[in-house]
């Protein structure tokens, strides 16, 4: 541009806009000063590990022993472990309270008006009286406050897990054990004290799993249940659940069915009674339920502009429970309700211990799902909030909050995925929002649960299915899956199928089983590939996946994508033979025959050899009366005799010799020397960078390659060892005089470098030099 009127010209700034040409040349000579400053040159001696390991000055890490410190005492050691391990201490005296005082207060309100509906509502699903929903949303809720280190998941009662609580109860403790000789009716009391009895001890049991599990630092178990897994079972369970609500949505009497097809038989009763229906139930969930979805979808329309949602499901309760009580549901239309709800806490009971032997099972699956359902909500909102969640201190929380509860006849539980997003929605920053939101559930135990008696039941279920909207949701897994990873879709379709299959506990052995097989699988069938260099530089790659990768002549570079062992050490040496293109076996076959045959043929010769000499000795001491006048004749007829055995003998020595010598010298009867046809490499590279362990199984299969090849007269080199597995090849004795550590390099080119120099050497020579 140019300058404006009055404009000084030392500040004026001339620009032009550059033309394409001008373009091209600028982004030439910047991509080539680019290429000139990455490009690099290195120079270095060829390493192999023993001269890596000295180079290095390798030495084995010397650990503190851990043990030691178990032992010792201090002020400061007391402090961490009980700071550790009573985490409330460590964070409620810095707590924040004009921050976060508000935000907690709203989040536990908003937290506790879902509590209240679904811990009446999931009650019902684990088979057990309304009330005692309310008392597992208290005790563990409190109880997690003190002990938990996740900020935000919300603890109390949780759709799967009531689930597999019925599942026991419907199990242990059916109703048809409890009929009345009289009339052939349910003694409901009965049921109810002894179902509640079951759920306690279960819920002692299966905190004690957690706690013990957490204090052993087993928090890893859970790794085992990988993501897949835990959806594709949740969405079974989910199916569970709707099944089981049935019943109230349509008001029928169903018979308990428990273990495998258990759902199966249900949903076929259900069919079967489905005339029997009570329109007054029918009318009363479908009303509640639309009235939910509807409230729910507004508070996902208006979640902007509201500071707190709608409290629906509250909302619904209410209203239900006041037209209960004005219209007389039950009465007039024959609606099922909740019926007498005891005002004020049950004193503690302790356990049943004789019931353990039938509860073990189920207590050690349900603790692992519980657990697993809230560690992997806990890692989610703290990646998502900067802080840090401890695995082994999360089972010891939630195993206490179940091991308390159970003494104050609660069900196990664990954390809601709904709940626990409502809590961080609302501004929830630390569990004060869980210990409001359990005090709340403390003044409706003691104060207000007697209103909520005349509560249709069939408003409880269509709570219980509106809030499965999440997880049945999780059927679209299956169509991301399909596109992602179809092995993880597989483990989602197998753990669904054998979960409504054969019922929860079954269920998640067989899912367990079947990922952990597939692992097995996985590892015995790794890709194997023969690698070329990339021109001008030190990568190998496969050539069947890179164009430009050329294998060196004369080597051949082979590597597993798994680690080798004892599952698949075979098959790895079957590729290996199958991909140099040798048929190793049969080509170290014939070699044997050939060599059978040469001695036999060297002891077919020393047998007549052995057999010249006695002929020759038993002439020599043969007696002869000669007469002075034929004593020349024969005298000459001797002496020609012996000169003629002795030109034999000396044949038989010259082929003898040069048999025995053969024997010595292996040299002469190579595979060329015997006529066979010989491998177009004479070196082969192991790449073991994949290896991550070794066993006995593996070192007596590489000891077989190194056998086996040399065997065709192809040397064997091994690289990219890793510094614990060298260790391990050393423990297991593997190194010996004829495999020592100069057969194993830093990385594949120094051992491909090696090779080219050393084509038919198996001693190292002195240091060489490779420039990448």
């Amino acid at each position: 541009m140019q300058c404006g009127v009055g404009e000084v010209p030392s500040l004026c700034l001339w620009y032009r806009h550059p033309r394409p040409r001008d373009t091209q040349v600028l982004l030439a000579t910047t991509e080539a000063m680019e290429l000139k400053r990455r490009d690099y040159h290195v120079e270095r001696p060829l390493l192999t590990q023993e001269q890596l390991e000295e180079l290095g000055r390798w030495g084995p890490a010397t650990g503190a022993l851990q043990w030691r410190s178990w032992f010792q005492c201090s002020r400061a050691r007391a402090r961490a472990l009980l700071l550790r391990h009573l985490p409330v201490l460590a964070w409620l005296p810095q707590y924040p309270v004009h921050d976060w005082l508000l935000g907690d207060l709203l989040s536990g309100l908003s937290v506790a008006i879902m509590q209240l509906p679904q811990g009446l509502a999931y009650a019902l699903l684990a088979g057990l009286p309304p009330v005692f929903g309310l008392y597992s949303s208290f005790y563990p809720v409190f109880v997690y406050f003190l002990f938990g280190t996740s900020r935000h998941i919300s603890v109390g009662t949780f759709a799967v897990m009531s689930v597999m609580v019925g599942s026991v109860m419907e199990s242990l403790a059916p109703d048809e054990a409890f009929l009345q000789a009289s009339n052939s009716t349910v003694d409901r009391a009965a049921r109810d004290a002894a179902r509640v009895q079951l759920a306690s001890t279960l819920s002692v049991l299966v905190g004690l799993f957690q706690v013990g599990l957490g204090l052993v630092h087993f928090g890893f178990v859970v790794t085992y249940l990988s993501e897949p897994l835990v959806r594709g079972y949740t969405t079974a369970a989910a199916l569970h659940v709707f099944v089981s609500q049935l019943k109230y949505v349509f008001g029928l009497h169903l018979s308990s069915f428990s273990g495998p097809l258990s759902l199966i038989y249900t949903v076929l009763e259900v069919c079967w009674k489905l005339p029997q229906s009570v329109v007054g139930t029918v009318v009363t969930a479908f009303v509640a339920g639309v009235v939910l979805v509807a409230v729910k979808l507004l508070n996902d329309k208006l979640r902007r502009h509201l500071p707190l949602p709608f409290p629906g499901e509250l909302l619904t309760l209410i209203g239900a429970t006041g037209i209960s009580y004005g219209v007389g549901l039950k009465h007039r239309f024959g609606v099922d309700v909740v019926g007498n709800i005891p005002t004020g806490l049950v004193p503690p009971v302790a356990p049943s211990p004789e019931l353990f032997a039938k509860l073990v099972g189920n207590a050690f699956a349900i603790a692992v799902v519980g657990f697993a359902i809230a560690i992997s909500l806990g890692k989610i909102f703290a990646l998502r909030h900067g802080y840090r969640v401890d695995g082994n201190q999360e089972l010891v929380a939630l195993g206490l909050s179940n091991l308390i509860g159970g003494i104050f006849q609660c069900f196990p539980v664990s954390c809601s995925m709904s709940r626990s997003l409502v809590q961080e929605s609302t501004g929830g920053n630390t569990q004060v929002a869980g210990a409001i939101s359990s005090l709340f559930i403390l003044v409706i135990i003691v104060k207000l649960g007697e209103f909520f008696q005349d509560l249709p039941k069939a408003v409880l279920a269509a709570v219980v299915i509106v809030n499965l909207k999440g997880m049945l949701r999780q059927f679209g897994d299956t169509c991301s899956l399909w596109k992602a990873n179809r092995v993880d879709l597989l483990i989602w379709l197998v753990t669904f199928v054998a979960t409504v299959l054969l019922n929860l506990d079954l269920g998640l052995a067989v899912a367990v089983v079947f990922s952990l097989l597939l692992v097995v699988v996985r590892t015995q069938l790794p890709r194997y590939s023969v690698l070329g260099q990339v021109p001008d530089t030190d990568i190998y790659r496969d050539v069947a996946e890179y164009l430009e990768a050329r294998e060196v002549p004369g080597v051949k570079v082979f590597r597993s994508s798994a680690t080798m062992y004892f599952a698949n050490a075979e098959l790895y040496s079957d590729a290996l033979k199958q991909r140099c293109g040798v048929d190793v076996d049969h080509l170290i076959s014939q070699k044997k025959k050939l060599l059978r045959k040469q001695e036999l043929k060297l002891k077919r010769l020393q047998k007549e050899k052995l057999q010249a000499q006695a002929a020759a000795s038993k002439a020599t001491s043969i007696s002869i009366d000669v007469n002075t006048n034929d004593g020349d004749t024969e005298s000459n007829s001797v002496e020609g005799s012996k000169a003629k055995q002795v030109s034999t003998e000396n044949e038989l020595e010259d082929t003898a010799a040069s048999g025995q010598e053969g024997a010595e010298a292996p040299d002469r009867f190579t595979l060329k020397a015997l006529g066979l046809p010989q491998p177009d490499f004479h070196s082969l590279v192991l790449d073991l960078s994949a290896l991550s362990f070794v066993d006995t199984v593996c070192l007596k299969s590489l000891k077989s390659i190194f056998h086996d090849f040399r065997e065709i007269e192809v040397e064997v080199y091994m690289a990219a060892c890793h510094t614990p597995v060298v260790a391990q090849l050393e423990t297991g004795h593997f190194f010996d005089a004829s495999i020592t550590k100069q057969h194993l390099f830093a990385s594949v080119h120094d051992a491909v470098i090696f090779a080219l120099q050393h084509p038919r050497s198996n001693q190292v020579s002195p240091v060489l030099t490779t420039k990448l």
